[in-house]
């Protein structure tokens, strides 16, 4: 088995790189060009060329264009990466007869009600990032393509930067910490989404009829105050030398951005689960070993 995987240097694409390497030759790609390959999606006659090219028989992309805040000004490039490659890897991938897996996010959702949501729900996505993925899922399953689509949602990493090292790093100068406890969702691991990926593609490949849309988050939810507060008293209890002796829940409305946020994060899993007989891990397990890593214990 051949396989492509772009974005192999973000965070999800980091732990794609050691998941894959085991189910046949990995063809890692980032947004320099290598070779005559290039990963970068906002080329997307070089991405084309690519692919065509390297002739996988899964396409794997972690690529993105996840700057949520920026994407309010910046939409004629969320476009492209998030919306525009999404179609020309399906095109390619089709003609191929390759599977094309792909990461989306909840972010295409209303984020109302407090009722985990279904892969069937309605997308009602309230800021361009959301619109832009949104724009990928369809243009993917419009192709006919074998695809495997995972939603996913508050994804982190060891390595690069993440909401708990802007926790720990606020943590050390700072006596009150202010965190918002209006957004429910689960914390999930990119070793978790890539382990759970290579999985996936083992099953897929000999069962096609798992082609399609899942949501993919580790177990449980909690607020980003939640969130805050279980690292940070991890990390007290780890000895680390913290200044905060507060950390204070706040509304979203009290915290304004560019991009409207959903609060509603939560994603049904039960279909995931069920089609790929697979267990998913309550999400402070995944953050406790981050944690371990990160602080070196």
């Amino acid at each position: 088995m051949k396989i492509l995987l772009l974005g192999k240097n973000g965070q999800v694409g980091w732990e794609l790189q050691r998941s894959l390497a085991p189910l046949g030759e990995l063809v890692a790609l980032d947004r320099h060009p290598v070779d005559g390959l290039s990963g970068d999606l906002s080329d997307l006659d070089a991405l084309r060329a690519t692919i065509r090219k390297v002739r996988p028989d899964v396409i794997v992309n972690a690529a993105a264009y996840t700057a949520v805040d920026k994407a309010e000004s910046e939409t004629e490039l969320a476009d492209r990466v998030n919306g525009e490659a999404s179609r020309v890897m399906a095109q390619e991938a089709a003609s191929l007869d390759a599977w094309l897996i792909h990461y989306s996010t909840d972010y295409v959702f209303s984020g109302e009600g407090s009722t985990p949501w279904q892969e069937c729900d309605v997308v009602a996505p309230v800021n361009h990032y959301g619109a832009s993925k949104s724009a990928g899922e369809q243009a993917i399953a419009a192709s006919g393509c074998r695809h495997l689509i995972f939603r996913t949602s508050w994804v982190y990493g060891a390595r690069g930067n993440n909401f708990a090292k802007t926790m720990l790093r606020l943590a050390k100068d700072r006596e009150s910490l202010g965190v918002i406890a209006d957004q429910i969702g689960a914390p999930t691991g990119a070793d978790l989404i890539a382990d759970v990926t290579a999985l996936a593609i083992q099953q897929a490949m000999h069962r096609p009829a798992l082609s399609g849309l899942y949501h993919l988050a580790a177990a449980g939810e909690v607020s980003w105050h939640g969130y805050a507060s279980l690292v940070i008293d991890f990390a007290k209890a780890h000895g680390e030398d913290l200044a905060v002796t507060a950390v204070n829940p706040i509304d979203t409305t009290a915290y304004p951005t560019p991009a409207r946020r959903p609060l509603n994060s939560r994603l049904n899993t039960q279909k995931l689960r069920d089609n790929f007989s697979l267990h998913l891990p309550d999400w402070q397990s995944g953050v406790t070993r981050m944690l371990m890593e990160v602080l070196n214990k």
